[in-house]
């Protein structure tokens, strides 16, 4: 069973509980559907610039994640249409903090959640 942790971006935490990142977690969906089983390994709040990621990454490590998920806010909006991407999230600096933590931790990192864009597939940086 793999276990899997969520970071998120401090920019949207006084607006989203993560409730439908935990659900699309705990029912394999969205951005959890390429696990055949997964449990919830922890999550924390990144914070801008996104310094603390590395850390926040190995310590969920030691609580035993085995990936890390970042929510799919830091790089998408809510659109009229639904969400996409193409304007970009809260995060505009993801793929460097995505690139470091895989580095730093060693553990695999995922671009998603909940709510993806419609024709997205979650890249994982390995």
């Amino acid at each position: 069973m793999t276990k899997a942790a969520i970071i998120r971006c401090e920019k949207n935490e006084e607006k989203c509980p993560l409730t439908n990142c935990f659900k699309c977690l705990l029912e394999k969906k969205e951005g959890f559907a390429i696990y055949g089983e997964c449990m919830p390994a922890g999550f924390f709040t990144c914070r801008c610039p996104g310094d603390n990621a590395s850390t926040l990454a190995r310590i969920l490590k030691s609580k035993g994640a085995e990936v890390i998920h970042f929510c799919t806010c830091t790089f998408a909006k809510k659109t009229d249409e639904g969400w996409g991407s193409s304007n970009g999230g809260f995060c505009e600096n993801l793929d460097e903090i995505i690139e470091r933590v895989n580095k730093e931790s060693g553990l695999p990192c995922v671009k998603g959640t909940a709510h993806l864009p419609k024709g997205y597939t979650p890249e994982i940086r390995e």
